[in-house]
């Protein structure tokens, strides 16, 4: 099970950015796949995930309405797509999975494997 964030950059106040997060060893459809992300300083939080087959969606409160969430099974990949950003979305964005999730969960410590960071910065 490998995973890889990719697609992080600079970007000013209010542009965007499209996260993908490739699978490799699994099919990522079958899995629940988290989004997290940590800021300089502090805690690594989940911004938003998505269950096996994408039926059940999750944001966290500070990125309704401006993240989305989905996958591209063609691609065996999930894509967070961020609109909107904000000088305080600035972090390093990681993707997740676990076999043993239910649905969709924010709770860092189920999450079993992780892919490496990619560094979102949004200028102000």
């Amino acid at each position: 099970v490998q995973l890889q964030a990719s697609g992080g950059g600079l970007v000013q106040t209010g542009g965007s950015l499209r996260l993908s997060c490739a699978a490799s060893g699994f099919t990522s459809d079958n899995y629940a796949i988290g989004w997290f992300r940590q800021a300089p300083g502090k805690e690594r939080e989940g911004v938003s995930c998505i269950s096996s087959g994408g039926g059940i969606i999750y944001y966290t409160e500070s990125v309704k309405g401006r993240f989305t969430i989905s996958r591209d099974n063609a691609k065996n990949t999930v894509i967070l797509q961020m609109n909107s950003l904000q000088p305080e979305d600035t972090a390093v964005y990681y993707c997740a999975t676990d076999p043993t999730i239910s649905g969709c969960v924010l709770t860092r410590r189920l999450y079993g494997y992780w892919g490496h960071g990619t560094l979102v910065t949004v200028s102000s």
